[in-house]
């Protein structure tokens, strides 16, 4: 039984870490035409990099693409007062250290798409508890530790269910949720509700 359950993860990684390897290969154009955006939009790098917490709270550098002023990380102690999030995170929805192309590009999570190479790398997978900063896992309550018992995701059923709507609390129970009862089939609805979220938002976003 062990044994199954073994070989059963070792396949789906390989096919899911395979699946990205297509799809970030697919996305290289997009990817193209997203740098040209960011450049002429604002001054600093295309990819941002910063430390989260992987499975078992092991750190890891994440990728994603820079949607924030430079140094944005260093004006975060002046927002504090502003954060939208309860709990040990923080989230302002619509941060003032967005670019005008950042504010889209993180609406829309085309921001995330440099996270297909964290997948490959075998540091995140498709579907998984969102990865925090190492400072904001390091105070998450231990009744939580549960979350980081698995891969971090590029989406959760956090993102599927609503994320900047959801306490910090339910956003907890659900990452919880998830890894007691993850199957295929959960990961395909997830997948499937964040498309939605993501066609919905740009839609939107667009008129």
């Amino acid at each position: 039984m062990i044994a199954s359950c073994i070989l059963h993860s070792v396949i789906y990684r390989f096919f899911e870490r395979t699946g990205a390897f297509i799809l970030f290969v697919a996305l290289l154009p997009v990817l193209g035409i997203l740098y040209v955006g960011v450049k002429l939009d604002s001054k600093g790098p295309f990819i941002f990099k910063q430390k989260r917490a992987g499975k078992d709270k092991k750190p890891f550098t994440i990728y994603k693409i820079r949607t924030m002023e430079v140094n944005a990380e260093k004006h975060q102690r002046n927002l504090m007062k502003q954060n939208e999030a309860d709990g040990p995170v923080f989230k302002i929805r619509n941060d003032p250290r967005f670019t005008r192309m950042g504010k889209f590009l993180s609406h829309c999570a085309l921001d995330e798409v440099p996270q297909l190479i964290n997948i490959i790398r075998g540091e995140m997978a498709l579907i998984g508890p969102r990865p925090l900063p190492v400072k904001e896992a390091q105070k998450v309550p231990k009744r939580y530790s549960l979350r980081f018992s698995v891969l971090p995701g590029m989406t959760s059923s956090w993102i599927a269910k609503g994320a900047h709507s959801l306490t910090f609390s339910q956003w907890m129970q659900l990452d919880i949720a998830y890894v007691k009862k993850r199957s295929v089939g959960t990961d395909i609805w997830i997948m499937w509700r964040t498309l939605l979220t993501i066609i919905k938002q740009i839609l939107y976003t667009s008129t």
